[in-house]
């Protein structure tokens, strides 16, 4: 696939709606926040953020700054935003320390609670990184969390239910991971997730990214906090998950992950 220029790049993301006007609702990101912010840890996607966001306008004002959510708190029904000029300087900051990644040969864990929209996003870049000479984490076989199995599909972990790739924000499954990881001692360097996943890993400690929605407003505050490395906005399921394909040339030619 070509690369994208940047301005082709941010162009490709609005016409495609993962960024700009993006499906999901302002009412349903309020909710969310405002969920959040009474202390609901599902919205808290495996970080702990105690009692520092009890206010939803501040995380509303975290949105606008990191996502470019519509910052007047008046705006409560109808179309929302996500800025494409943010998602696009988040691949580049995912993408100098992907970047690091490969300079040292880390051992990188990828991990998606959104099989149907960014799987082939992280299968992508785990290819790129083990050609770079990084070691793709496997996982244990026979993790359970959620009433699934934690399963690892082309280099990506999930959860799977019923022989179906599951969507969840839980932290559950990456807990499993790490904590079965942990006791064989081969903890990863860095995580590549999203939802729950991410926020787990970043909890624990560990250098992580992750890519989020605007109505899932835990992990840009755990950037904000520093809990997490880089939060990339996008809208994480569109019609076709070929829409991420520049997107994701973009991030592995930054990354200098493309092959010559």
């Amino acid at each position: 696939m070509p690369i994208p220029s940047r301005p082709e790049l941010t162009e490709h993301l609005v016409r495609t709606r993962i960024a700009g006007n993006v499906a999901t609702p302002r009412d349903n990101n309020l909710s969310h926040y405002r969920k959040l912010a009474n202390g609901d840890r599902h919205y808290w996607l495996g970080l702990e953020l105690g009692d520092r966001w009890t206010d939803e306008q501040d995380v509303l004002a975290v949105m606008a700054e990191r996502c470019g959510v519509v910052d007047d708190p008046q705006h409560r029904t109808g179309q929302d935003t996500i800025d494409p000029e943010l998602t696009v300087d988040a691949l580049e900051r995912m993408a100098s320390r992907l970047r690091k990644a490969a300079e040292a040969g880390e051992r990188v864990l990828f991990a998606t609670g959104h099989p149907g929209g960014l799987l082939d996003v992280h299968r992508q870049t785990a290819d790129g990184l083990r050609a770079a000479g990084c070691e793709i984490v496997r996982i244990p076989e026979g993790l359970y969390a959620d009433e699934g199995m934690v399963v690892q599909f082309a280099d990506v972990s999930m959860l799977e239910r019923g022989a179906t790739l599951w969507h969840t924000h839980s932290p559950e499954p990456m807990r499993a991971i790490l904590d079965a990881l942990e006791s064989e001692g081969r903890l990863p360097d860095l995580v590549v997730a999203d939802h729950g996943w991410a926020g787990c890993a970043g909890q624990r400690g560990l250098d992580a990214m992750g890519y989020a929605d605007c109505n899932d407003p835990a992990l840009f505050l755990g950037e904000a906090e520093g809990t997490l490395q880089v939060t990339i906005p996008l809208d994480d399921h569109v019609t076709s998950p070929r829409h991420y394909d520049p997107m994701t040339a973009y991030l592995l030619n930054e990354a200098g992950l493309l092959p010559e």
